[in-house]
């Protein structure tokens, strides 16, 4: 069985990218971080529970994200896969060792439209 907590490896091109998914009170939120290897840039994509938004909160397993159209596990390797390549196509990953928090509901409905599509 996997450490909840522990880093996992995401290699995109040439580049690697550390992530995990932990959740976080108050304001319950579900949150995929992604630190690239070498330059120690962090990106943060947060869902917030929000009306009509699911997050775990004791009815959803841990990683869930969703809505009444389909929920997406954070802990899978090609939801988080496919969350950066949503990212990197609008050309929001961070740069350096800077910081960057997304909204990921946003990327969620652009993940759920085109599976809907």
């Amino acid at each position: 069985m996997r450490k909840t907590h522990q880093l996992r490896r995401l290699v995109v091109g040439e580049e690697t990218w550390l992530w995990s998914v932990r959740h976080r009170h108050p304001e319950c939120r579900e949150i995929l971080s992604l630190h690239h290897d070498a330059t120690r840039a962090t990106l943060r994509i947060v869902f917030r529970t929000r009306p009509g938004r699911l997050v775990p909160d004791g009815l959803l397993h841990s990683g869930g994200v969703g809505d009444r159209r389909a929920v997406l596990n954070l802990h899978e390797p090609g939801t988080v896969r496919r969350l950066f390549d949503e990212v990197a196509s609008s050309g929001q990953l961070p740069v350096t060792s800077t910081e960057k928090e997304l909204d990921g509901w946003p990327l969620f409905d652009a993940l759920v439209g085109r599976d809907d599509a």
